[in-house]
């Protein structure tokens, strides 16, 4: 039996349990997007082909989901507190690492290192409320730790432009390396810890729970979504979005890096006003994942306007960041068809997912682009050819598409999703095998 949780003050809720979770989660999608705007140096520096700099990017997302499923057992048995911290002094170093590097081996590492060391920032947080919070509560509170993501990916965008001539790519690397261990602290020293750790059960048992949570059917079926929707949108804001900017939109970098500002303010507005509407949306018997059918819908129209060109790039960019925050909803819709104790793995289970969707997204995007380039399957773009290790135009709308196809295969598959729409079937959830069983 676990111990009785202390009870914590509003006070407490911001201080405590939100305030050094959304910092860890900020420092992720800085990581995580900070490579698009450093991109023409990297390029430049290392002589990379667009595949290389895919791949250079994407052993972030490649390490953090290898690194999902142990993640899980580990929040489950040892709690988030104890996990993340010890998990951002790995970032701490992988930052290091990557400062220091000089060679696409030695940064592909340090930038895998990385994604290990950040792979538990938004599981922590969700395990952390459905630890002391009531479901509605917990979505609310998931949108707005999105929001404190959505700030990272702006810190990587105009801010960053505006650090890089002051401290060069490594020194900011360096910059991150220290926030990494402030926050390490911060999560060891003042976040609570709850008793209801399952520390008893072995970690074989955990595993094989793991094993049934991917046979389930709920699973399955929102793991499209979480693959091309969700893990695309990381690959072309952790990369390609800038890519795209100056060569299909032939902006300056100035202007890339704006218009990545610009998208990370849709984000941030659009977790925002899920944050206050999520709950009063509960309450008319609207559910999230109603919300997520109504986002990524609209998300796919708008990518379809940027790649034809249709409409104002400015506002294409922040539609598209709006839209794309429903998308986050995705763990706490699945969560409602698992047993609450099994939070961590079923977060993680599905943030695998999303994650290998991202890194091959991320490379695949470029080797496809490389070879539209190189087959000649498609004509030369603004700058002529791959020289300087861009790719054209033509070749990144046929990449473009390609993904927006992916997408709308995994938005019909999200329309498949068994909607809980009753009160008390918020609260219900399902055995492992996917069979809706009573609340405990």
């Amino acid at each position: 039996m676990f111990a009785a949780a202390p009870r914590l003050t509003e006070r407490m809720l911001w201080l405590r349990l939100f305030a050094p979770f959304a910092a860890g989660y900020f420092l992720s999608y800085l990581l995580r997007s900070v490579n698009a705007l450093l991109s023409p140096e990297l390029l430049r520096e290392l002589h990379l082909s667009a595949s290389d700099l895919g791949l250079l990017t994407s052993a972030y997302l490649l390490a953090f989901a290898l690194a999902q499923i142990p993640i899980g057992v580990a929040l489950d048995r040892y709690g988030p507190r104890r996990v993340e911290s010890v998990l951002m002094l790995v970032a701490a170093a992988g930052a290091a690492l990557f400062a220091l590097g000089d060679s696409l081996l030695t940064m592909a590492i340090a930038r895998g290192v990385i994604g290990l060391g950040v792979s538990a920032c938004l599981m922590a947080s969700i395990k952390g409320f459905s630890q002391w919070l009531p479901p509605a509560r917990q979505a609310s509170m998931t949108a707005l730790i999105m929001a404190a993501g959505a700030l990272g990916a702006l810190s990587a965008s105009l801010p960053m432009e505006a650090l890089l001539p002051w401290l060069g790519w490594r020194g900011i690397f360096w910059l991150v390396c220290a926030l990494c261990v402030l926050v390490a602290y911060g999560l060891w020293r003042y976040s609570p810890e709850h008793p209801g750790h399952d520390r008893q059960q072995r970690v074989w048992a955990a595993m094989c729970e793991v094993g049934r949570i991917f046979k389930s059917s709920a699973l399955w079926r929102m793991a499209p979504h979480a693959a091309f929707v969700s893990g695309g949108f990381m690959a072309l804001q952790g990369l390609w979005a800038v890519q795209w900017m100056m060569q299909a939109g032939g902006m300056a970098r100035a202007d890339a890096a704006d218009h990545l500002f610009i998208l990370g303010i849709g984000m941030l507005g659009g977790q925002f006003a899920i944050g206050v509407l999520v709950e009063r949306w509960a309450e008319q018997g609207i559910p999230p994942l109603r919300m997520m059918h109504l986002g990524v819908g609209l998300m796919l129209v708008t990518e379809v306007c940027i790649i034809s060109g249709i409409g104002p790039s400015r506002l294409q960019w922040l539609l598209l960041g709006m839209f794309a925050a429903s998308s986050a909803q995705m763990y706490g819709v699945l969560n409602e068809h698992f047993d609450r104790r099994l939070a961590g793995r079923v977060s993680t289970a599905l943030n695998l997912v999303a994650f290998v969707g991202a890194f091959a997204v991320q490379w695949g995007f470029g080797v496809l682009s490389d070879y539209l380039q190189g087959s000649g399957m498609v004509g030369a773009g603004a700058s002529g050819s791959l020289a300087g290790s861009y790719c054209t135009q033509q070749s990144l709308q046929c990449s473009f598409a390609v993904l927006v196809l992916l997408q709308a295969f995994g938005f019909l598959m999200l329309l498949r999703m068994p909607m809980l729409r009753s009160r008390s079937a918020l609260h219900a959830m399902t055995d492992l095998s996917g069979e809706r069983s009573s609340p405990p």
